[in-house]
């Protein structure tokens, strides 16, 4: 089972627009390309797809998504708006891959780049876990840890202790799998594996202490295999 992970697309409803240091739709498109390369058996998106909240923008993006001929799914970001995004695909809280599963959280928090889970969804999450003990990934928009860079760690998730509280019960989780960061990066928290992806759209300096836009990285995605109880993964960048 082969699940490609791509993320923060921000695109602008002119397919012609240009973000600060490329053309969001374009790089979008070749990372799609790149993926159909690959082979997915399911694409996930985790959130940004938009930068300007427009039904355009998800148009865009799920005519580029449609072309993989695979089962794709997408959860918001802090740019996006839920609702237009249910136009084009509604949002489910679970992908079942047979052997593993999916947990899809919403992270966002309405005007707030920073993101949070929340009581309820956190209860909602520990009631899935209690039910089923396969493996299982969460993906989510915001990273549940720190990730080195000062600016971006101040709007990372605000209740990540309360996150990690829930999942220690809960062994079969492996892996989480974030956007927001703009940037490939991977961290462990206890047996967890916690992993970053590239933007389709402008990277992100690892270990900034302010904003930085890193202009030697390439747009990209994540490849994560899933073969019987064992997990693999890799980053895919694409020349532009």
């Amino acid at each position: 089972m082969r699940v490609i992970q791509i993320t923060d697309c921000h695109l602008l409803a002119d397919p012609e627009g240009a973000s600060r240091k490329g053309f969001p739709l374009r790089q979008l498109q070749a990372v799609v390309r790149r993926a159909a390369q690959l082979r997915p058996d399911v694409l996930l998106v985790t959130g940004d797809v938009s930068q300007d909240e427009t039904s355009a923008t998800y148009r865009l993006a799920s005519e580029a998504f449609a072309r993989l001929g695979c089962p794709w799914f997408w959860i918001p970001g802090n740019h996006d708006q839920p609702e237009l995004m249910e136009e084009w695909q509604p949002a489910l809280d679970e992908i079942d891959l047979e052997h593993w599963r999916i947990l899809l959280l919403d992270t966002r928090i309405s005007g707030q780049p920073g993101g949070a889970v929340g009581q309820t969804q956190l209860q909602h999450l520990a009631a899935q876990l209690e039910d089923d003990d396969r493996p299982t990934l969460i993906a989510m928009h915001h990273p549940p840890i720190a990730i080195g860079s000062v600016w971006m760690d101040a709007i990372g998730l605000d209740d990540r202790d309360a996150f990690w509280q829930t999942l220690a019960a809960y062994p079969q989780v492996r892996a989480i799998l974030c956007g927001h960061i703009h940037q490939a990066f991977a961290a462990w928290q206890g047996l967890v594996a916690v992993y970053g992806c590239p933007a389709t759209s402008d990277q992100f300096l690892p270990g900034s202490h302010e904003f930085s836009v890193d202009e030697a990285a390439r747009p990209g995605l994540r490849v994560v295999d899933l073969e019987g109880e064992r997990l693999s993964t890799w980053i895919e960048r694409v020349e532009l």
